[in-house]
């Protein structure tokens, strides 16, 4: 198997996603409708109608992408034989993205993931307030020298890589005064362009304990099962299977970095070719071809992407 089925994350998110696929595939509206379901509430009328702020709500946003994730890949189980046991190597995922990886692989039932969700947008918004901390991209440093930066900017404050992306791209992560000296400092050392990100709160650094803490909770309450591929961990950058190192590593991603310039290297060091990023956005595809040489990301989000998709897998399985 030399394919890997990737999932986007939070800043993927946009009005209107999935509606074209539920339009025309009853399995995927059928996922939206057991979201709105497990959540007591038309969160399908957000994600279609609006207005984007609203979705931007991280608690919005975190359950209504993996809902497009899940609702494009049962599309492509009816209509392009996918199957993750069989076909994909690994399934992995951009933070909030590792939950939809779980619930494409069978690990999370898509209701207990979407209130999983629900819980860890609430939890990641409330556990810092709001203007209290902060997150940059430093773009044009590799991940050592963002690192660097975070070090010498933290100054007693907390601040940290968040995300290590790839293709030189580090998100740091920490109180915004802390941020804003990274920011500067990072224009001193080589970064091609240094920038606060319009998000509501620090994700994936030491600040984000309290949602650590009650995601802890909220998993402790569910079923995790073995997944039918393995998991690549965001916090690991390697592959998990057994279910109670799933959930412990689900709480370290809540403060931990998201490691995906390695996990996407990982992949492709055992042999993955191409990349399915399944759901909103194309991000992870472009990211792919930043990071390992020669492999083929395919973005599947829309009715129109399905028969590629379909020739891309049978390449893949073609080695």
């Amino acid at each position: 198997m030399t394919a890997a089925f990737t999932f986007p994350g939070q800043g993927s998110q946009a009005v209107g996603m999935g509606k074209a696929l539920a339009d025309a595939f009853p399995v995927a509206r059928a996922v939206f409708d057991e979201v709105d379901a497990a959540l007591s509430e038309k969160l399908t009328a957000i994600i279609w109608d609006g207005p984007a702020e609203t979705l931007q709500l991280t608690e919005n946003a975190q359950p209504a992408l993996m809902a497009v994730s899940i609702a494009t890949l049962r599309v492509l189980e009816a209509e392009a034989g996918f199957s993750v046991g069989r076909d994909a190597a690994f399934v992995a995922g951009h933070s909030l993205g590792e939950y939809s990886a779980l619930a494409a692989a069978g690990s999370l039932t898509v209701s207990d993931t979407a209130r999983l969700l629900r819980t860890r947008g609430l939890a990641m918004q409330k556990a810092v307030p709001v203007g209290a901390g902060a997150m940059a991209a430093l773009l044009g440093l590799d991940y050592e020298a963002a690192m660097a930066v975070a070090n010498e900017a933290a100054q007693g404050q907390v601040c940290q890589a968040a995300n290590d992306n790839g293709g030189g791209q580090v998100v740091v992560s920490g109180d915004k005064a802390a941020v804003d000296r990274a920011v500067e400092i990072a224009k001193t050392k080589g970064a091609k362009r240094a920038m606060l990100l319009p998000v509501s709160a620090p994700f994936h650094c030491k600040l984000m304990q309290p949602a650590a803490d009650a995601m802890a909770q909220a998993l402790s309450k569910v079923t995790i099962k073995a997944p039918a591929a393995p998991l690549v961990s965001n916090v690991l950058a390697s592959a998990i299977t057994d279910p109670d190192e799933i959930r412990r590593r689900l709480v370290e991603q809540v403060t931990g970095t998201v490691r995906w310039r390695e996990s996407v290297a990982y992949m492709a060091g055992q042999g993955v070719t191409r990349f399915f990023e399944i759901g909103a956005g194309k991000v992870l595809t472009g990211l792919v071809k930043r990071i390992a040489d020669g492999a083929v990301g395919v973005a599947v989000g829309g009715p129109n992407d399905i028969a590629a998709a379909k020739d891309a897998l049978a390449a893949a399985k073609q080695g």
